[in-house]
């Protein structure tokens, strides 16, 4: 064989093998590499998604990269508090909202509330009153605050300010309506639900995400010609030997997005401190006071020197500054993008309102028993199952309710919804990683973290941050009624109340630092805390193709 041939054999031999190579790679994106049976539901087989390629980025969020930082105090503690000690955190990637939860968006959840749930009628009276924030958080007795307390929250001109008023519990119910209106106007984009079906089902019915999941006959009170109504709702209707659930969309499918939540308190801190600014190659070179970058809350740009990064106390009796030069803008809170962002492009992660995250708190901070998306508030839960075997939906008639230490009932459940119950005993036996479905007292003072547990009979309650009292004499945030026996309390911190991170507009320079942290009772509300969204990434922890900059 000559050179030349046998080049041209090497050539054309390499060829095949790469495009051989090549066609067996995308068959395997429809076949399965365990068995090599199709996968794309054509053959008579299971569908699964075949082209997925990453999660998409919901309304409203930014991606955050995640990494490992210093979460906890980087500087001086001249209160010497200490509850944050520092400690190395690596947090997962995540999405956040670029901004506080606004008036409008918070008005748009109360309009559909009254919409698809008529506080008119009796069965739903309470859905829509315990939803309304609290304006009467702006009042105080020694000063006049009525325009706040009679526009803020309604007032087109407040419309783009962060909504307060709001209670945690408020904001987590505020989240799941969130959740199911992004998916469904998701479901309704990809053409299998009907359009418009978000605004033309019928009253008490809705989407409920999990509750579709779960049970999807019970979507819109079991309107199959809204859920069943989209141009490409075939799609996902083929009776594939049986499968009668995937006549209906799956979380496999990648059209539903994973659910909006509060961030937690080490997601929020390392979002707000934005380290991007500082890394170079593997390392940090340097710590951050603040969301930005130096020592001092003013800028130093040429072209905006000298003015405030941040809304904040100035000092006593000090809001704002002079009046033709203030130094922030804002007398109380101020329009949402009003300052730069961090390196992240999250907006006002220090000052205007403070935040609720989703940790329950805890002066100690004990990440050495978690360095990994470290979080306080467990309460680990499974889907109810009714005596027929299937899933529980709340009904339109039996909406789940919560009354708060403060007298209002708040819906905790809404129609459509999957009922949720504490996991039991069958899912926790001969578990290593978890015991129980409350974990809010986890190694902290309860009676199973004790060292002396076990070692006698009869333990009474240990918990470091409980009232000592009688459990039956406590109300929702911990507090025992004025005339019982055992009203004394030692402490005003519970599993009822939670991190509550940022600096205010009514707060000194002071709590701009990220690694701030204070605490609140989660079904009270102020003038001066509101909160923003987050989403988990699923998949790549890192935008595929982008590489972060040296």
């Amino acid at each position: 064989m000559g050179f030349k041939t046998a080049v041209k054999f090497f050539i054309i031999t390499l060829m095949i093998s790469l495009f051989v190579g090549c066609n067996n790679s995308r068959n395997y994106k429809k076949v399965s590499r365990a068995t090599g049976w199709d996968l794309t539901g054509k053959k008579g087989g299971p569908r699964y998604q075949t082209d997925y390629k990453e999660q998409a980025t919901g309304p409203g969020l930014v991606f955050i990269e995640g990494g490992t930082f210093t979460m906890g105090k980087v500087a001086d503690d001249p209160m010497h508090d200490w509850n944050n000690t520092p400690t190395q955190q690596t947090v997962a990637s995540f999405y956040m909202d670029e901004t506080e939860v606004t008036n409008r968006m918070y008005l748009q959840y109360l309009d559909w509330l009254k919409a698809t749930f008529p506080p008119t009628e009796e069965r739903y009276a309470n859905i829509y009153k315990g939803a309304l924030p609290d304006t009467l958080v702006w009042r105080t007795p020694l000063g006049e605050r009525s325009t706040y307390v009679n526009y803020y929250l309604r007032h087109p001109a407040y419309q783009n300010y962060p909504v307060v008023g709001v209670t945690w519990v408020q904001a987590n119910e505020f989240s799941k309506w969130r959740t199911d209106r992004v998916n469904e106007k998701l479901m309704e984009d990809a053409g299998i639900f009907a359009k418009n079906s978000m605004y033309t089902h019928e009253q008490g019915t809705q989407f409920s995400t999990h509750g579709y999941l779960s049970d999807p006959k019970s979507t819109y009170g079991g309107n199959d010609s809204l859920f069943k109504g989209g141009k490409n709702s075939n799609r996902f209707m083929e009776v594939i030997r049986g499968d009668t659930l995937h006549n209906y969309v799956q979380l496999k499918d990648g059209i539903l997005l994973p659910d909006y939540r509060l961030p937690t308190e080490a997601e929020w801190e390392y979002a707000a401190l934005g380290l991007l600014s500082k890394r170079s190659y593997n390392n940090y070179r340097g710590r951050k006071k603040y969301p930005w970058d130096g020592n001092y809350t003013t800028s130093n740009k040429r072209r905006n020197r000298g003015d405030q990064l941040a809304n904040f106390k100035q000092g006593y009796g000090d809001y704002s500054g002079v009046a033709g030069w203030s130094t922030d803008g804002a007398n109380a809170t101020n329009e949402i993008k009003s300052y730069p962002p961090n390196d992240f492009g999250l907006y006002d992660m220090a000052g205007n309102v403070a935040e609720w995250v989703a940790d329950v708190y805890r002066p100690r901070v004990d990440m050495k028993m978690n360095d990994f998306n470290y979080y306080r508030g467990n309460v680990y839960t499974q889907n109810l199952i009714g005596e027929d075997g299937k899933v529980v939906i709340i009904g339109q008639n039996n909406v789940d309710y919560d009354t708060l230490s403060s007298g209002r009932i708040v819906a905790v459940g809404l129609p459509g919804e999957v009922k949720r119950v504490p996991i039991d005993e069958e899912q926790t036996y001969l578990r290593t990683n978890y015991s129980r479905s409350d974990n809010r007292d986890y190694y902290d003072g309860d009676e199973t973290s004790s060292s002396i547990y076990g070692q006698t009979g009869d333990l009474v309650n240990q918990q470091i941050y409980g009232p000592g009292v009688d459990q039956a004499d406590i109300d929702s945030i911990g507090l025992a009624p004025s005339n019982s026996a055992s009203s004394k309390r030692t402490t005003l911190i519970s599993n009822e109340t939670r991190v509550v991170k940022g600096g205010s507009w009514k707060d000194y320079a002071y709590w701009l630092d990220p690694a701030q942290r204070r605490f609140y009772p989660q079904d009270m509300a102020t003038d001066y805390i509101g909160f923003r969204n987050a989403m988990s990434r699923v998949g790549a922890s890192s935008k595929k193709g982008r590489r972060a900059k040296d």
